[in-house]
């Protein structure tokens, strides 16, 4: 039994971080399932920039749909959900034995609405409803507009991936606006079964604060991050609140820790593997860092419920100069910036091979 199987036993479930059509026309993706306990998958634009950038498999499709008068983010969304779709069918064996636990894929909203809650809503329902499929989430970041828009969608049924949390209270805000969204539904009668998850940024508050500390505390942040968070995570789940919508049928929202590539070549490739290590969680992972941990990753217990030592390793990051809460703020919104930057890399990547085939009468070549 290799590390990733290992996670898969103590209840964590691991999901790739990525997606391309060559993995879904190849085989790799099944193959993944079998070998490394894969059980869904997340995406975002600039995983989709890259994939279609990096590759001919999409340039078939781009020449028809562009010739059809597709462009732009219309044009794109059919090529996301075309892949996702597929990818939600080879997962949906795992949803389906697991209750609508597990199995899940995901495709983001357009990372320029992060501050309009109703387009957010809108576009939620209308891409779930294209999709049709149960175990396709809809990813919205956890912004101030955000957290409205997931509550509106959860209550119209749309489930929900909560993107760019960095923080304990950026996702006690998701978690709040989930149970909103559920005791809604509660009141007006409505199945209360909607699936959701939270997702955790971790890597990038050490990239953030590597040059501003001293290097024994290197590589510590993200993980004593996590580790509060996971403990407010166990306190929601044990209280009453949840526990009397639980009792009605509801879905508990699961903790995903996104981000967890390391990025610091000093650092062990599996490092956020092994330290995230926690039943009833979910690890997004690079492709890169799922090889290395299936490789020669080491599953050594699981985390404390009760935070651990986050609350030392905090206070040493405030004694060397380091506010948590305002570089809480600062990842969410520069991640945001981040997307939104991929979105318009994406959207010009979309029109330059658009262009390009068009003008090429032997239309699109062989996928490579």
């Amino acid at each position: 039994m290799n590390a990733t199987q290992q996670l898969h036993e103590l209840g964590q479930s691991l999901w790739l971080d990525n997606i391309t059509r060559g993995l879904l026309e190849s085989g790799t993706l099944q193959r993944y399932t079998r070998e490394f306990s894969i059980t869904g998958l997340t995406s975002n634009p600039t995983i989709f920039d890259h994939a279609i950038a990096g590759s001919n498999f999409y340039d078939a499709a781009i020449r028809d749909k562009a010739g059809a008068g597709k462009s732009g983010e219309a044009l794109f969304f059919d090529l996301a959900l075309e892949d996702l779709t597929r990818a939600a069918d080879l997962f949906r064996p795992v949803h389906q034995t697991t209750a609508g636990v597990d199995g899940w894929v995901s495709l983001e909203v357009s990372p320029l609405l992060a501050n309009d809650a109703p387009a957010t809503v809108r576009e939620a329902a209308q891409l779930h409803a294209r999709a049709a499929r149960p175990n396709l989430f809809i990813k919205i970041p956890g912004t101030p507009a955000g957290v409205t828009a997931i509550e509106e969608s959860i209550f119209a049924g749309v489930p929900i991936n909560v993107t760019l949390l960095f923080s304990r209270e950026q996702y006690l805000a998701a978690a709040g606006a989930y149970m909103r969204g559920i005791e809604r539904r509660i009141t007006a009668g409505r199945d209360p079964k909607v699936g959701s998850v939270a997702s955790i940024f971790v890597s990038r508050w050490d990239v953030a604060v590597k040059d501003q500390v001293p290097s024994a505390l290197h590589n510590q942040l993200g993980i004593a991050i996590a580790q509060r968070t996971y403990h407010a995570y166990r306190e929601l789940l044990a209280g009453a609140r949840w526990r009397k919508l639980a009792d009605a049928g509801a879905q508990a929202q699961r903790l995903l820790w996104a981000s967890t590539g390391t990025k610091d070549p000093a650092a062990p490739d599996t490092l956020y593997l092994q330290a995230l290590a926690a039943p009833d969680t979910i690890n997004t992972i690079p492709e890169k860092t799922l090889f290395a941990f299936a490789d020669h990753g080491k599953v050594s217990g699981a985390m404390a419920a009760d935070g651990g030592d986050a609350e030392e390793v905090l206070a040493a990051f405030a004694h060397a100069g380091v506010d948590d809460a305002a570089l809480a703020s600062r990842l969410q919104r520069e991640g945001a910036e981040s997307f939104g930057k991929s979105w318009s890399d994406l959207m010009a990547v979309i029109a330059s091979k658009s262009a390009a085939l068009a003008k090429d009468p032997s239309g699109a070549r062989r996928p490579s």
